[in-house]
């Protein structure tokens, strides 16, 4: 986030003690002479050097000298400053010596102004400048001015403040100050281009310049054409004359440099060079530089790099030497000085300064100070300072001494809230918004922030377009950790109000900015009509400033529009535009992208694909550029990102994405790396993650050692954490192992332990469960069949059937889920002889299948769980549902067998009955299904644990009144084993077999050995 006016202010901008002046020399009358302007002493000229003529050395003194000459010191003299005889002889001189005048009076005239404002300890005000202004309409700098005449007027107006535009501000003022300024840029180019010798160009006065030129752009003055070429006139002065210097100089000059530069001044190849020539001087004179020309320094290098100058070992070693000097000097630094050498500092971070020792070091001496000195800093330096603390924690650790630092200055913000410009409020709130993304809601944060909001709404016409967004940004952080008070509300309305005004002028990153702030307001909140102009006013600049975006744009673009679109938010033609016009972005920019901008991405790309984005050749090319990086940078991802990864991955499969090379090979590459990092799961993350992995099989993914081992590692983690699961992570969990166990997952106590700790779970927290996500449950448990006891099943589904056999929330899949969950449910309670309890569940049954009804279905899933449900409820079927029929070798095989010994007995293979599933062998004569059940009828294949489907289709045929014998499939290897099968049935049609002997039909498992 970028504070482009943090930092030093043209107030503070001197070096010396005087007011707005880059030397540290007062202005005094001196004997025989008037000495005016910023040269020091010891830098005169004798008297009889050529080109200098009676001005240095005049002897007497006329009355209208007399003023020009003694220093300034009450208000009444300025009226002697704008008196008539003054004015006239600023006019007569010129006129008299024509081409000889050398600007002597006007110098002198000028150092007057200021030494008055020096006096004063202020510039000039509104009405003393517009007095002031109006008299000097034909103060006009000519080319026969000398050196010293140009750089003393120039500078002393500047510093007096005779250039400021005050708003709002007379015509004929303003046009006064342009002309004026035009003939003195005019003068000093003209002054520059000639022979150095000649002109007496000194090092001082090219200093003087600078600043005064930078000081005008930085008051609102326009950097105009002639401004520009002026400054550009004296850079070469500059670099011949670099070992002149003195560290106050050196100082200006950078901090002219970056003024210039922040103000729009282009980093031409004469500033590179002029820089490239200042900064080694920094280090020579390391030693000699004062606390404030430190600070002014470090500011200025801070500026430099923000606006795009190359960190240069040169500027580095610049900024390490000043660093240094920082901790020497620690103790003599004044408030002004702390909080811009802190801007600065994080200002440089922020750019790529690595964090070496020296910086920590001055950054260490500095706290201790801020909390020394917190009851001096005034309103721009309390919000420069936490703007820069937070930067600094942004990239780095909290420490004691940050906190402390941060403590102290919150409660000055309250007293002082009244005070604060524009930008220190959008500074401050983003600061909130940090410190409480950080840390809690304390009491000192919120009052802060009820502080602040309210001035946002006195000064909105102050605020910068910038601001806009990170404001927005601030109010989203804010809510998203749970204060959405009224005040907040009327906030962000003010401020979506204001972007139909303002959005075409953000710049890509601005728009990025607010898209994503709008995007985590509406998913705390409403999606209100604010929001959708809003969103509607900023999508086609999207596109339109698609050549402009970077990567981490392109990521948090992607990434609030998946938001917007999961909350609500249409797949308009509009929208889709700014998605087809992000992805190929995605492809190209793919080798910018950090861990974190690839886990997003791969999110946001999931989350449309979910709401209904197609998978266009351009998503997939991207996705693909994605998963090639996932690869890449498979050691780098944190925990929350490796979640998010996989959970991505699953919801691309899920809705048809294929499980290409690039797919396999980045889940090989992550599956490791859920071992690796385990501990650091989150609640959520081992939620979501178990929920992928499971979708991930459902969708074919093969269960390798490496998957098995990933899932065996974050059980335990289950049961560890199982009071800390919300209602929806309890849902996706046990959905989760539902799924692995029924996709053969096998029965580990770990998994068994998490299942036992969820169940209890589910009760407790039946209030907080959405219809989806007790559609969930439902399933799940249904599906678990035996694994889960029945008595826990029952109480289970009695507190959850209620909430979504009355809800109109549910699609038409949930509600299928639902009653099929119903169903096995009832089925469970029908085969238990010890219970009567399915009355209450058959009504639930009843409404579920009314509600599946009304959507007419066209699945046939839905179709088929419909006519099973009516077939319960003695209903007619609705639909004929199409069940697909396969004899498997087993079954062939068995019916073979039970054929050549009961020639005569009828038998039907793959037989529907009454609208219900096929049967593998029917006897119709004697009403007998047999069912040959393979792996795929038992919980995680086990041949002991009947799973939901296998119990729900021998409850209906026994509904219907067949008698239903089991036969599993891994009894029917042995000869011996089949014998005694065939013998039983030949007992259940009445045909004696030779022996006698028993098998327990129904449970599918011999629990004794058979008698011949």
């Amino acid at each position: 986030m970028d504070r482009s006016s943090a930092g030093i202010s043209g107030k503070y901008a001197r070096s010396g003690k005087d007011y707005n002046q880059p030397d540290n020399q007062a202005a005094s009358s001196m004997h025989g002479r008037c000495r005016y302007g910023p040269v020091r002493r010891r830098d005169n000229p004798p008297r009889t050097t050529p080109g200098r003529n009676e001005f240095y050395h005049s002897s007497g003194a006329r009355p209208s000298q007399y003023l020009l000459c003694r220093s300034v010191s009450t208000a009444q003299d300025f009226n002697a400053l704008i008196k008539q005889e003054i004015i006239d002889g600023l006019v007569n001189k010129p006129d008299r010596l024509g081409h000889r005048y050398d600007g002597r009076y006007h110098g002198q005239y000028a150092s007057s102004i200021k030494r008055y404002t020096l006096a004063a300890k202020r510039p000039l005000n509104r009405a003393e400048q517009s007095q002031l202004v109006r008299s000097l309409q034909n103060f006009t700098a000519t080319r026969s001015w000398n050196w010293r005449s140009l750089t003393t007027t120039l500078h002393s107006l500047t510093s007096a403040g005779v250039f400021t535009p005050h708003k709002p501000m007379d015509e004929r003022v303003k046009l006064t100050q342009v002309r004026l300024l035009s003939t003195l840029f005019d003068a000093i180019i003209f002054s520059c281009n000639q022979k150095t010798e000649a002109r007496n160009i000194d090092a001082q006065g090219i200093a003087n310049l600078l600043w005064a030129m930078a000081k005008l752009v930085d008051s609102g003055q326009e950097l105009t054409p002639e401004l520009k070429a002026a400054a550009t006139s004296l850079l070469p002065h500059l670099n011949a004359q670099k070992d002149q210097f003195i560290p106050q100089h050196i100082a200006n000059l950078l901090w002219a440099v970056a003024k210039l530069v922040n103000n729009g001044q282009e980093l031409t190849p004469e500033y590179k060079e002029a820089l490239a020539e200042l900064l080694p001087h920094v280090n020579a004179q390391k030693a000699n530089f004062k606390p404030q020309e430190i600070t002014n320094l470090l500011w200025a290098i801070a500026k430099l790099v923000c606006n795009s100058h190359e960190q240069t070992p040169e500027l580095n070693e610049a900024v390490a030497v000043l660093l240094r000097r920082v901790s020497v000097q620690k103790d003599q630094f004044i408030p002004q000085h702390i909080a811009n050498l802190l801007w600065a500092i994080a200002k440089l971070v922020i750019n790529g300064q690595k964090r070496t020792p020296e910086l920590e070091e001055a950054v260490a001496a500095l706290l201790p100070y801020v909390k020394a000195q917190k009851d001096h800093f005034i309103p721009q330096h309390i919000a420069n300072l936490l703007w820069a603390m937070m930067k600094l924690v942004d990239n780095g650790e909290w420490t004691p001494e940050h906190k402390e630092a941060v403590v102290a200055l919150l409660p000055h913000l309250n007293v002082q809230k009244n005070n604060f410009n524009a930008e220190g409020v959008a500074n401050l709130l983003w600061v909130m918004a940090k410190l409480v993304d950080n840390w809690e809601w304390t009491p000192e944060l919120k009052e802060a922030v009820a502080a602040l909001l309210p001035r946002v709404k006195t000064q909105k016409a102050d605020f910068k377009p910038q601001a806009i967004p990170n404001l927005l940004w601030a109010m989203a952080k804010l809510v998203n950790n749970g204060e959405w008070t009224p005040e907040l509300k009327e906030t962000v309305t003010m401020l979506l109000s204001n972007l139909s005004g303002q959005k075409v002028r953000f710049k890509s990153t601005e728009i990025a900015c607010l898209l994503w702030a709008i995007a985590k307001l509406v998913d705390n909140s409403e999606w209100t009509s604010e929001f959708k102009e809003a969103v509607a006013a900023l999508l086609p600049h999207v596109n339109a400033l698609k050549d402009t975006l970077k990567q981490h744009c392109i990521a948090n673009l992607l990434w609030a529009m998946a938001k917007l679109v999961e909350n609500s938010e249409e797949l308009t033609p509009e929208f889709k535009e700014t998605v087809a016009t992000l992805l190929p972005h995605v492809n190209t920019q793919k080798a910018d992208f950090n861990p974190q901008s690839i886990a997003n991405l791969m999110w946001a790309m999931a989350k449309l694909v979910d709401n209904g984005q197609e998978l266009i050749p351009e998503f997939k090319k991207a996705l693909g550029a994605l998963l090639l990086h996932v690869i890449a940078q498979k050691a780098d991802f944190k925990p929350q990102e490796i979640a998010n990864l996989l959970w991505a991955m699953a919801k691309l499969v899920d809705h048809g994405q294929d499980l290409t090379p690039e797919f396999k090979g980045a889940l090989v590459a992550l599956l490791p790396h859920v071992i690796a990092q385990k501990a650091d799961f989150k609640r959520q993350e081992i939620a979501n993650l178990l929920w992928a992995m499971a979708k991930l099989v459902d969708n074919g993914q093969e269960q390798t050692s490496e998957f098995n081992d990933a899932v065996a590692a974050l059980l335990p983690l289950v049961n560890a954490q199982k009071d800390q699961f919300l209602a929806q992570g309890i849902a996706n969990l046990l959905w989760g192992m539902a799924k692995l166990l029924d996709s053969g997952q096998e029965q580990t106590p770990e998994l068994k332990e998490a299942v036992a700790a969820l169940l209890p779970r589910v009760i407790a927290q039946k209030a907080n469960f959405t219809p989806q996500g007790v559609a969930n449950l439902l399933w799940a448990m249904a599906k678990l069949g035996e694994f889960v006891k029945l008595n826990v099943m029952t109480a289970t589904f009695e507190s959850l059937v209620y909430r979504i056999s009355e809800s109109t929330q549910l699609d038409q899949k949930d509600i299928s889920m639902s009653l099929w969950g119903v169903m096995v449910c009832c089925a469970r309670l029908s085969l238990d002889s010890n219970t009567n309890k399915g009355i209450v569940l058959e009504k639930h049954m009843d409404s579920l299948f009314t509600h599946l009804k009304n959507t007419n279905p066209n699945d046939e899933e839905s179709q088929s769980i419909m006519a099973m449900a009516a077939n319960w409820l003695g209903r007619g079927g609705p639909v004929a549902p199409h069940y697909k029929t396969s004899s498997s070798t087993p079954q062939t095989v068995f019916r073979d067998q039970l054929q050549s010994c009961i020639p005569s007995l009828k038998i039907e293979e793959e037989k529907r009955l009454n609208s219900l599933p096929p049967v593998d062998l029917l006897l119709p004569d004697h009403n007998i299904a047999i069912e040959i059940q393979g792996p795929s009828h038992y919980v995680s294949g086990d041949f002991k644990t009947r799973n939901g489907s296998t119990l729900l289709k021998i409850a209906l045929l026994k509904k219907s009144g067949f008698e239903v014998i089991e036969i599993p499939v891994n009894m029917l290897r042995n000869r011996e084993l089949t014998k005694l099968f065939i013998d039983q049935i030949k007992i259940r049609v009445n045909i004696p077999p030779p022996g006698h002997g028993s098998v327990p039909l129904q449970s599918g498992v011999a629990d004794r050995p058979f008698c011949r």
